[in-house]
């Protein structure tokens, strides 16, 4: 570090100690600091340099810098810029990632810490006037993208405008957001974020907001005021401005070493591995569509400034696109996508760090008196009122799902898989959880039983329960206190289970009170303690847990010598509840007799060390969408598509999310690393939590962040407006945002137009089983109790079944959206078999009435009179015909025309589903 202080700019002392952003402009080729009032704010004829610091509890800060070139900024300011960038990653310990952002091609990392936008400015920066010559002018803007937006000013003619995106014209009194009739609700909903951005910052809060719908046009005031602007009405261009890039990816990339000179040498391979990078060179990865420079830890300042320079220029003489990515990484920060590139790279796991810091933190205390011997591991988020009442415990033997009677609902078998059912009361509103437990030794086929028949119990509760799939020996800490004593035996009593004894002839090690056995105790208080068997074997022991060596009516426990207190003190309680007629023999770790050990099999090595619990790193957020076509990898906006088994997932990661990036249309993953959550919008198309299960347990086997992440993580799925409070502790939860009806539209036009959306918690979701005959099927539960008091879910007949289907789809059918300028209402209906929730239609057809499935009746005789050619239905018409409802034109066909247009009869039309009914229309030019 001392050899760089010489190169590094006095702009960049003292940078880095609080998490936030810092940014510069270049100005007279020096660093012009930016005030926080100015941030998002970026002038096209300047270079930037932003920094963004991340301040982790125990681990190093992390930082990523970034440099914006402006459109019109002149090549030495952003080769200036370039190389601040370096001496910023020098300054701060060359522990940063760097990354090269082009005006109108930003990153979305980058796009993400300006909220909600940033709207570059035409002109160059100027530290007295901000802007040289600015003055308030009538300005068109496009709004593109549906989780951060892209907003860019485009010339204020009616030519820019187009049926793909979303436009704001921003006037003197009045801000217009136009929306084209195939731009999706989120990015309407994302537009209507910068509509209210610009009424804050440019309008003091003090102008109108009006909204107008593509293709609408009579009788709204407000339209009539927009196309005024542009000299009065007419039809937008047939042909969509805007292009969908979509390049396959290139699974080929090309490595290339860079001498002192910045000459480009191949390696000469395709075959990557991480061995080729050497400490004192730096490499270019070409991978086509995004270029990445590895810096490695022995290399120079200068050297490093070389090989960007040169890599650079290579893009600029191949002729590559300003969309190609350019990211510089330094050796040990390298980023997931960088290493999926590289057949091998082991994944090191820094233990020694954590433990350094814990001891660090820990100094710190004893520092300011505290008299701690060691930081204890931190706790999870507090856990709920225990009431022995609320738990349930169902045993999976095919398709029998067994009640369990409260004595035996505290011991489960390593051969069998449980479903777990727990009520709880938090903060005044009553919450379900149901886990889904896995034994580590069960049978492939009881774990599929226990998936299907949790589903069916969820329906039962109306989809109100938070699922959680897990596996032995990877239960969260909340699990385990809804038992309060827990005792998992080696074993099971499934038919299957037996059936696989019997076939590899009863070699499984189960649990039998007249044979010796170990179980390994854990816990923190009498409500909270667990006896695990484990194989009785001295390898099975480990120097950070007690142990019960049961023999006869004898017992051995066994202390470790680095135990915790906590383990020590429900030793006792844990023997006790095992077998009340136990005679226990104390004995520490390295005082053993020798019967111990013969009891083992012999002495043997095991675990002397510390085991510390995988330290936290913050959670990723990703929206996820699923589809059943196998083999298919492509690049589209910027989002990774994963090739899985049996089909592929979408990915795209949402960086500095909150609780507003939660859209009610879309699925998403939250990785916490240590347990993963599937949360799904009420209006997305997951169908039931089982289907939402199988998305999070693919999204563990592709482990994109290469975090380590296993298919035995735990898996949860959350229901929009179901969110327990240990989903909600990593946002800044509001919880009056919760639940609101309708989309994401018109939940943001009704809070930016001060109107209140109903906040009153649902009653229950749409979430069914797959099929009601299945759901029959698996919720008749059999009682095993032994005094016949227990039961558990009451058997439900098919006919039950379906009056409870009936009653929910009535329910639904009964909400209403909120009193709101519905501009889009026809294309927000969905069909309720989807399981989705409905949004009302706007208007009410004069022709037709709506039929319970969302279309209209089939006999249209009445309309044949009211006719008209399809050349005069269309929207973009130039002799549009008056008098007829708009929603409803393609009713106005002659049955043969309806035919030749859609390839189907009104009839087979009208029993789709709406959306699709939209999308067809929409193709015609008749919606």
């Amino acid at each position: 570090m001392s050899r760089l202080n010489k190169d590094i700019d006095s702009a960049f002392h003292g940078v880095g100690t609080k998490s936030g952003l810092e940014i510069w402009c270049i100005y007279i080729n020096q660093l012009i600091s930016i005030p926080k009032s100015s941030f998002g704010k970026f002038h096209s004829g300047n270079a930037y340099l932003v920094l963004r610091t991340f301040l982790r509890k125990i681990e190093s800060p992390q930082y990523d810098i970034h440099y914006w070139l402006g459109n019109d900024a002149n090549e030495v300011d952003s080769i200036l810029a370039s190389d601040k960038a370096l001496e910023l990653d020098a300054a701060l310990g060359c522990c940063t990632v760097q990354y090269r952002e082009v005006q109108g091609q930003e990153t979305e990392k980058f796009l993400s810490y300006f909220k909600p936008c940033i709207i570059p400015v035409e002109g160059k920066f100027s530290p007295k006037t901000g802007l040289v010559g600015e003055t308030y002018q009538v300005i068109l803007l496009r709004c593109k993208g549906d989780h951060v937006v892209r907003v860019k000013e485009v010339p204020f003619l009616r030519s820019s405008l187009n049926h793909d995106d979303v436009f704001i014209l921003d006037t003197a009194s009045k801000v217009f957001l136009f929306a084209g009739c195939n731009s999706s609700t989120q990015e309407k909903a994302k537009a209507l974020e910068v509509v209210e951005y610009i009424k804050d910052n440019k309008h003091d809060g003090r102008c109108e907001v009006a909204t107008i719908e593509d293709g609408k046009f009579s009788g709204d005031s407000d339209a009539g005021e927009f196309w005024s602007f542009f000299g009065g009405y007419a039809p937008i261009p047939k042909l969509s401005s805007s292009i969908t890039q979509e390049q396959t990816q290139t699974t080929c990339a090309e490595l290339f070493w860079i001498d002192t000179k910045g000459n480009l040498h191949p390696t000469g391979t395709s075959s990557l591995d991480k061995d080729m990078l050497e400490k004192n060179k730096c490499y270019m990865l070409d991978c086509y569509s995004e270029v990445f420079v590895w810096m490695g830890r022995n290399t120079s300042l200068t050297e490093r400034k070389t090989s960007i320079s040169s890599s650079e220029e290579f893009l600029r003489k191949e002729g590559r696109s300003t969309t190609t990515s350019l990211v510089l990484l330094t050796e040990g920060l390298e980023n997931a996508r960088f290493r999926s590139f590289f057949s091998k790279w082991p994944q090191t796991v820094e233990s020694s760090l954590y433990n350094e810091g814990r001891e660090k933190v820990a100094a710190m205390f004893k520092q300011k008196g505290y008299d701690v011997e060691e930081l204890p591991d931190e706790e999870d988020e507090p856990l709920y009122t225990n009431c022995r009442d609320t738990l349930k415990v169902w045993r999976v033997d095919g398709d029998e799902v067994s009640l369990l009677s409260i004595p035996d609902q505290t011991k489960l078998f390593s051969g069998d898989c449980y479903i777990v059912q727990y009520k709880y009361t938090y903060n005044e509103r009553t919450d379900h959880l149901l886990y889904i437990w896995i034994g580590s030794e069960s049978i492939q086929k009881d774990r599929a039983d226990a998936i299907s028949n949790a589903s069916a119990i969820v329906g039962s509760t109306k989809g109100e329960s938070v699922l959680c799939h897990i596996y032995q020996g990877n239960e969260p800490s909340r699990f385990f206190p809804m038992f309060q004593s827990l005792v998992i035996f080696k074993g099971g009593l499934s038919r299957r289970y037996k059936m696989f004894l019997v076939e590899k002839e009863n070699k499984g090690e189960e649990y039998n009170e007249n044979k010796a056995s170990l179980f390994r105790v854990e816990g923190t208080s009498p409500r909270n303690m667990q006896a695990i068997q484990v194989n009785l074997a001295a390898t099975s022991l480990n120097s950070s847990y007690s142990y019960i060596l049961q023999y006869g009516a004898s017992a051995f426990t066994w202390i470790g010598k680095i135990s915790s207190d906590s383990d020590h003190d429900v030793l006792d309680r844990m023997l006790y509840f095992l077998d009340t007629s136990c005679q226990p023999i104390y004995i520490r770790e390295g005082n053993e007799p020798d019967t111990f050990w013969d009891l083992l099999g012999g002495k043997s090595e095991y675990p002397k060390e510390k085991e510390m619990r995988k330290q936290i790193e913050e959670p990723h957020l990703f929206t996820c969408s699923y589809s059943s076509v196998p083999n298919e990898i492509v690049v589209h906006d910027l989002a990774l598509l994963f090739r899985c088994t049996q089909g592929k997932i979408h990915v795209k990661e949402i960086y500095n999310f909150v609780q507003d990036d939660l859209t009610t249309e879309d699925v998403f993953l939250l990785d916490c690393q240590s347990e993963v959550y599937v949360w799904i919008g009420l209006n997305s198309n997951i169908k039931s939590k089982q289907e939402a299960l199988t998305l999070g347990l693919k999204f563990l086997e592709m482990d994109i962040l290469e975090e380590g992440l296993t298919v035995r993580t735990p898996v949860y799925v959350v229901t929009e407006g179901q969110e327990p409070p240990f989903f909600t502790r990593f946002f800044e939860w509001v919880p009056e945002k919760a639940n609101r009806h309708g989309n994401s539209f018109e939940r943001k036009l009704a809070s930016l137009k001060g109107k209140k959306t109903s906040t009153k918690r649902s009653s229950g979701s749409q979430w069914r089983p797959q099929s009601k005959d299945n759901a029959s099927r698996d919720l008749q539960s059999r009682s095993v109790s032994s005094n016949g008091s227990e039961r558990g879910v009451s058997p439900c007949s098919s006919e039950k079944l379906s009056r409870l289907s009936s009653a929910e789809d009535m329910t639904s059918s009964t909400n209403s959206t909120p009193v709101v300028k519905k501009l889009f209402s026809e294309s927000l209906l969905v069909d309720p078999s989807d399981g989705l929730a409905r949004q009302e239609s706007s208007s009410k057809s004069d022709i037709s009435k709506q039929n319970p499935h969302g279309g209209i009746n089939s006999d249209l005789s009445s309309l044949e009179s009211l006719t008209y050619s399809y050349k005069q239905l269309r929207v973009d018409s130039q002799e549009p015909v008056s008098n007829i409802d708009a929603t409803r034109r393609e009713a106005y066909l002659t049955e043969k025309e309806f035919e030749e247009r859609f390839g189907m009869a009104k009839s087979e039309f009208y029993a789709l589903p709406k959306w699709k009914q939209n999308k067809l229309k929409i193709c015609l030019h008749l919606f």
